[in-house]
């Protein structure tokens, strides 16, 4: 392109109506808070129902209820596992937060050759782990157990007491708030003089807080 070209493109001005520049300037004055904040949209505030709320408050009141001693623990059990409760799993204190679960030698849990049926050495691992950090974390969390490996030593015959260990430490990552996994290895031994350890299991948990759920709608 040529210079003369170039000049004659530059001096050409463009001729804009009056009120379409008033438009323009108003437009461009407008303060920016009057617009709609889009957070506001993007999670719109919904006022929960006289059914949720109810549910809410049972959920919470339930929850504690469950981990205060066995006899609460036990009526939870009867009423939302049957199966635990059938088998007669409950937990003793050792010291100061620290818990073992006991699972009963009866004749639910036994089997055919009078042993500690393998089934529900397996399962309670997974109520013991679950009930152990549901203790620990509080009502305001729930817990899922995402993988589990059991691995049989030896035959049980007597009463079964799960150790739990947490590898991870529950407390720095309760502070955080956040969802997080949580590893426990549960050591099962055979109750007696020697506590012969009858069974190994790692159990790989996800914590959730409930106000998390609640964000997401579930």
């Amino acid at each position: 392109m040529s210079k003369t070209s170039a000049d004659a493109i530059a001096s050409e001005t463009i001729d804009v109506p009056k009120e379409a520049a008033g438009d323009l300037a108003a437009a461009a004055l407008t303060p920016i808070a009057e617009l709609p904040p889009e957070e506001k949209l993007r999670h719109p505030v919904v006022k929960l129902s006289l059914y949720h709320r109810i549910y809410d408050w049972l959920d919470v009141h339930i929850s504690r209820l469950s981990v205060r001693n066995n006899f609460w623990h036990r009526v939870c059990s009867f009423l939302f596992l049957p199966l635990s409760y059938a088998s007669g799993i409950y937990f003793r204190r050792v010291d100061g937060d620290n818990y073992v679960a006991l699972l009963p030698f009866r004749r639910f849990n036994r089997n055919w050759y009078n042993a500690m049926g393998g089934a529900a050495l397996l399962a309670n691992s997974e109520v013991a782990g679950g009930s152990y950090l549901f203790r620990a974390c509080g009502a305001g969390y729930t817990v899922v157990c995402k993988h589990l490996d059991y691995r049989f030593l030896r035959p049980c015959l007597d009463t079964a007491i799960y150790h739990m260990k947490p590898r991870e430490d529950i407390k720095e990552q309760l502070a955080h708030g956040k969802e997080f996994n949580l590893t426990l290895d549960i050591e099962v031994v055979q109750q007696g003089e020697h506590d012969r350890r009858v069974g190994r299991c790692v159990a790989t948990f996800h914590v959730t807080p409930k106000s998390h759920v609640k964000a997401k709608g579930r």
